[in-house]
């Protein structure tokens, strides 16, 4: 159960202070165990990615790119409710891009000067997708489509290879339907590194996007520059402002949507309802479901990572805490009158789960 903290002037500040000593600055042992992983895949390629997924995997796959007729494979293997989950997504999320294509224009001017942009695609982008604490599916299809819709003639996917050695499923499922060209099973620093500079095997790429642990954003850092990227992601943090007309399963599935990332990860829900609190607190481990069990035990190591505040009695008193997640999600009756003049933030009523928004809508 995760843990209810009643707002009594001292208990909110406590958790603030916690969440202000969770530094944005990467550690510098993290820096340099990288910056060491960099140097070596830039020197010695394909042999230096080898070695490092086998000392942080503990295999390496026979092959390093997954032949296309896997991905099809995957396609049939998987169950179908989920495939057919994957191709809705998938028409929402490239519904929702096409409409942000920007266009090349020429204007010319009375006096002969002619003005203008052209808008042209990269050559080739990496996306990087998380597959060793959890794998997600969704990331390949929010990274891929756009891109495809943007005009990228071609996209390499970088991903971890199983405990077993073998590639994922879902995800390469999801490659096949986001239309990625190309998988290589290979995670970490060291994926990054063999798409940033290529290597024997893996061809040298001019973006690379996608989220990744603590090693996966250090090695994105440092590389910007040698290519470009899409931005540092992480540790993942939400806030939940909601009252007791919210639906705690929904705030379950929002907060675990966050906290599943990495132990840093911060989870945090406002609440003036204290049923509310509890019905959250006792809903969360069930939501989590037998394949969580390990990800909801890393998360309890951040303290901030799932904590659900009761007792503050508006809405605008949560704001005044001090704390600027990633994803502000407001659940309250009045939530559009409340907060709806403020920037950044994902104002909704009682709808739905953010995580719909993020994985079915296509935003």
């Amino acid at each position: 159960m995760i843990q209810v903290a009643k707002a009594d002037g001292v208990c909110e500040r406590r958790l603030i202070e916690q969440l202000k000593q969770r530094s944005g600055e990467i550690d510098r042992s993290v820096t340099a165990a990288v910056t060491e992983i960099l140097d070596q895949v830039r020197l010695y390629g394909d042999t230096a990615v080898r070695e490092y997924t086998m000392k942080f995997d503990g295999s390496v796959p026979e092959n390093a790119e997954v032949p296309k007729e896997a991905l099809d494979a995957a396609l049939e293997a998987c169950d179908q409710k989920f495939v057919y989950a994957l191709y809705r997504a998938a028409d929402n999320i490239r519904d929702f891009h096409a409409r942000q294509k920007q266009q090349s224009w020429l204007e010319p001017g009375a006096d002969g000067v002619i003005l203008g942009q052209r808008i042209r695609a990269l050559h080739r982008v990496g996306i990087y997708v998380p597959g060793g604490t959890a794998a997600y599916p969704s990331s390949v299809l929010m990274n891929a489509i756009p891109a495809k819709i943007a005009g990228v003639k071609e996209i390499i996917m970088v991903t971890p290879p199983q405990k077993d050695g073998n590639p994922n499923p879902d995800i390469l499922a999801a490659a096949k339907i986001a239309g990625v060209d190309r998988v290589f099973l290979m995670g970490g620093a060291q994926a990054v590194a063999a798409l940033a500079y290529g290597t024997e095997t893996v061809p040298k790429v001019d973006k690379i996007v996608g989220p990744g642990n603590i090693y996966v954003a250090t090695a994105k850092k440092l590389l910007y520059g040698t290519v470009d990227i899409d931005m540092i992601a992480g540790p993942s943090e939400i806030l939940i402002v909601a009252d007791e007309t919210a639906n705690p399963k929904f705030l379950a599935a929002d907060l675990m949507s966050q906290a599943e990332h990495d132990k840093l990860a911060s989870a945090v829900l406002v609440t003036d309802s204290e049923p509310l609190a509890q019905a959250v607190a006792e809903l969360f481990p069930r939501d989590a479901g037998s394949g969580y069990g390990e990800l909801l035990t890393n998360a309890r190591q951040a303290q901030a990572a799932q904590r659900a505040l009761e007792g503050v009695r508006r809405a605008r008193e949560a704001l005044e805490l001090g704390v600027t997640p990633d994803a502000l999600l407001t659940d309250v009756e009045e939530a559009l009158s409340a907060l709806g003049e403020l920037t950044g933030a994902n104002i909704r009523e009682d709808i739905t789960a953010r995580i719909f928004e993020r994985f079915c809508v296509g935003k």
